[in-house]
Order: structure tokens, then C-alpha cells, then sequence
């Protein structure tokens, strides 16, 4: 995938269009602060983010409603459209990502009991962080009608995710459109069988086969 990236920032820059990708390449080649190498993994990045990460949430979010019936009931009633609590509380349950971008402290620092050494790596936890009930009361519960969520599916401050409200529009239409285009839902297998990704960061499903009837 870095290859196919590599080779489409070339053929982008042979070929420049009225493009995202088109547009980051001649920032980097006026002079800008990026390397080449953190071009290319920016366009990563966004691709990762912007397609992998939607299509996890997405699955996800389709088995949390089947899961909770009654939170499926709840949120047919205004089909096609979703409240905003649900696409939050949606987001905070079934955010495909497990942690944060690495983050490489400049210095020795301390949290808690715990000295990291500057240039260590450092993971954080945001799956952990979404299901803390300091912050959010019974966070194992799917409650679409929670009001104070502060969840960090998408991130914070500086690192808040570039992608945010197209995130929460795509999960709005498909769910919503989903719901409102079909009356019956149901799993297609017994719910032990149902295959998820190998992976240390993302927590995703390899399929999610529904029966679907009107």
C-alpha cells in the first residue's frame, strides 16, 4: 500500500488534477516544510482514515443496533434521519480504532507512576479512554439518547481528525438510509460465528451478512 501511494504521488505530480492530492503536492514542491516521505504518509493516513475507518464504524454501529434491539426500535422511529446523540454514542461505541496516533515525548516526562523516557513511544488508549465511566456512565451500555458524551473517537485539540464531519455524515446517511430502506434486519449467522479482523489497532469485521426485507 505505501508503494501504491509512492506511485500515485508520482503520477499525480506528472499529471497534476483538481484534487486533494494534487493540491498537497504542490504545496510540498513550493517549498513547504513537508518531506517527501511525509507526504506520502499523509496521503496514507487519509486514505486509512477516510475509508477504513468509516467502513469499520459503519459494520460496527449496524451490529450495536442488532445487538440492542430496543435502541434499534428507537432510532426506526426517525429513519432517515438520526439525532445527533446517536451518531455520537455510535461513534464512542463502535469506533473501529483502539489508539492514537504514536506520540514521541521531547523529554522525560511522568504520568502517574510512570516515567516515560523522552523518545519513547506512547500509545494511548482511546478505546479505553471511550469506556471509562469516570467520564461516561455506564460506558458498556448503548444509550443513543446520551447527552454527555465526551468521547475521543475522533480526537482532540491539535490532533482533532481533519475528517470529522464527513465521519459523521457517512454514518448518519448509511445507518439512517438503511434503516428507513428496509423494515427487517437480522443477522445471517449465529452471532458466535461472525468473523473480525486480526488486528492490533483497528477492531473491525471481515462481514457483517444481514437478511434484509421490506
Amino acid at each position: 500500500m505505501a508503494q501504491f501511494m509512492v506511485d500515485l504521488v508520482a503520477a499525480k505530480r506528472a499529471a497534476p488534477a483538481d484534487d486533494f492530492l494534487s493540491d498537497l503536492i504542490a504545496v510540498r514542491d513550493a517549498g513547504d516544510v513537508l518531506t517527501e516521505n511525509e507526504l506520502v504518509s499523509l496521503v496514507f493516513l487519509i486514505f486509512w482514515a477516510g475509508y477504513e475507518n468509516a467502513v469499520k464504524l459503519i459494520g460496527k454501529s449496524v451490529l450495536a443496533l442488532l445487538d440492542n434491539p430496543e435502541q434499534l426500535a428507537a432510532l426506526r422511529v426517525t429513519a432517515p434521519s438520526m439525532s445527533d446523540s446517536a451518531v455520537e454514542e455510535l461513534l464512542r461505541y463502535a469506533h473501529p480504532s483502539q489508539f492514537a496516533i504514536r506520540r514521541f515525548p521531547t523529554e522525560d516526562i511522568t504520568i502517574g507512576d510512570v516515567r516515560i523516557p523522552a523518545g519513547e513511544t506512547v500509545l494511548l488508549g482511546t478505546a479505553s479512554a471511550n469506556r471509562d465511566p469516570l467520564f461516561v456512565p455506564d460506558p458498556d451500555t448503548l444509550d443513543l439518547s446520551r447527552q454527555d458524551n465526551p468521547h475521543l473517537a475522533l480526537g482532540h485539540g491539535i490532533h482533532y481528525c481533519l475528517g470529522a464531519p464527513l465521519a459523521r455524515l457517512e454514518t448518519r446517511i448509511a445507518i439512517g438510509s438503511l434503516l428507513h430502506r428496509f423494515s427487517r434486519i437480522e443477522l445471517a449467522i449465529p452471532r458466535g460465528e461472525i468473523r473480525w479482523r486480526s488486528s492490533f489497532r483497528e477492531h473491525g469485521l471481515h462481514a457483517l451478512p444481514v437478511l434484509l426485507g421490506d
